[in-house]
């Protein structure tokens, strides 16, 4: 098993981010447009499973089983400091375009 995650493994951290990104707008979206506390939850919950969980498990899984800090697990690492500093700031800018969007569309 561990065998095929790791020889995919770039195909499956795109594929993370992909859905990440996605549900993110989704998040924005269930907030602003629809204004649904509870999708915006289930947006929250489907970002943590396909964003942040599975890319550090992935993460730490290449490390264990390749026992070297190669490109790859530097790219994860990169990731989470990111999203740790400068994704904040970029999260808060990206929450208040689409505060502005949304509202903009309800005229």
């Amino acid at each position: 098993m561990y065998h095929l995650i790791l020889e995919n493994k770039w195909i499956i951290l795109l594929t993370l981010e992909f859905f990440a990104w996605s549900t993110t707008f989704f998040m924005l979206y269930a907030r602003y447009k629809m204004q649904s506390p509870f999708w915006f939850k289930i947006a929250s919950i489907l970002f943590a499973l396909t964003g942040v969980i599975p890319q550090v498990s992935l993460g730490i899984v290449n490390f264990i089983t390749t026992k070297e800090l190669d490109l790859f697990t530097l790219a994860i690492l990169l990731l989470i400091i990111y999203g740790l500093t400068i994704g904040k700031k970029q999260a808060h800018k990206l929450d208040s375009w689409a505060k502005k969007k949304f509202a903009e569309s309800k005229k």
